[in-house]
């Protein structure tokens, strides 16, 4: 059975990078491709969009991947925005972090997994979603 596989913005800048984590992302990156199709949303876009590259590089360099672009499910910002005030009555402070619940939530209702470096944080507001991370991966 495939499964799709929403990536987050993290796992997309360690591809785009070299850094430290970027093997380990490839990794399950490639493993999430071989299990099924992999979801590129329109928050994960709009977040990677701080780099200096020119929309259509961007693309191209993510393009092996095949991603199938999806726009954020209106059934998934209220879910999104209750994640998040749950956040902030527990005293976080990182204005931030919406987009992180947005993309969560799109994850979850889509019925996608969610490849991400920032595991605790989606399984503690989201304890429904399945959840890869590059890290629990053998």
């Amino acid at each position: 059975m495939k499964i799709s596989t929403l990536i987050d913005t993290n796992i997309f800048i360690d591809l785009l990078g070299n850094g430290p984590q970027a093997n380990a992302s490839s990794q399950a990156t490639i493993a999430a491709l071989d299990a099924g199709d992999i979801v590129l949303s329109a928050i994960v876009w709009a977040e990677l969009a701080f780099s200096k590259q020119i929309e259509e590089d961007l693309m191209r360099r993510i393009a092996w991947l095949k991603p199938r672009r999806e726009g954020f499910p209106f059934e998934a910002a209220f879910p999104a925005g209750r994640a998040h005030s749950h956040y902030r009555e527990l005293g976080g402070r990182r204005g931030r972090t919406l987009p992180d619940f947005l993309i969560g939530a799109h994850a979850l209702i889509g019925g996608h997994r969610l490849l991400t470096r920032d595991a605790s944080r989606y399984r503690s507001y989201f304890p429904e979603l399945d959840i890869l991370s590059p890290e629990t991966l053998p």
